[in-house]
């Protein structure tokens, strides 16, 4: 079992940047592909980044590449998504995920552990 709790969401404006964070316990976390989703009201859940088990492979979502960026410190059992020049249409809630096996997924179906989210809001 992954335990996953996300923290750092919160309400900002226009252009401001958020460092949302997600501390993991349990299994071996250096070992989990991680990965970060989000839902916003009344829409699918989407994929947002995900992150090799070294760190050194990264993936994102055409549409975000470029303003977030995902990192992860092993030692610290944590994944961070820094999040810069946001937009009202990032207004969602934000999800932690981790996956047993194989290499990082832009499909939700393929996690295996979800956190519980951490609302973002970006007003206008």
């Amino acid at each position: 079992q992954v335990q996953l709790v996300e923290s750092g969401g919160g309400l900002v404006q226009a252009g401001d940047s958020l460092r949302l964070s997600c501390a993991a316990s349990g299994r071996t976390f250096s070992k989990e592909v991680m990965g970060w989703f989000r839902q916003a009201p009344g829409k699918e859940r989407e994929f947002v980044a995900a992150i090799s088990w070294s760190g050194g492979n990264t993936y994102y979502a055409v549409s975000l590449k470029g303003r977030f960026t995902i990192s992860r410190d092993n030692a610290k059992g944590t994944i961070y998504l820094q999040m810069n020049s946001l937009k009202p249409e990032d207004t969602a809630v934000y999800y932690c995920a981790a996956k047993n096996l194989g290499g990082a997924s832009y499909s939700q179906y393929e996690y295996d552990y979800w956190g519980q989210g951490t609302q973002v809001t970006v007003s206008s």
